[in-house]
């Protein structure tokens, strides 16, 4: 009965996130635009992280039963 108002809680700050657009702190201004870019970056653009932060997967499984080639890496602890 006393997790009760821990989870109340919980539930009340989650629910109390900013919904306005990201600015700039007053007397400061968004980041210059990269050296050969046309225009400074929007904050989305700012926030959205570049495909290389999350690569896709470029190697298959194996399908079938396959004997495996030697892996040079594979040792055993020392």
């Amino acid at each position: 009965m006393h997790k009760l108002p821990f989870v109340v809680a919980l539930l009340l700050l989650s629910a109390c996130g900013g919904r306005e657009p990201l600015r700039p702190k007053p007397g400061e201004s968004m980041p210059v635009a990269p050296a050969m870019a046309s225009r400074a970056p929007t904050t989305e653009e700012l926030l959205t992280p570049p495909p290389i932060a999350r690569p896709e997967r470029v190697d298959e499984p194996l399908r079938r039963s396959e004997a495996r080639e030697d892996d040079r890496f594979d040792l055993p602890p020392t």
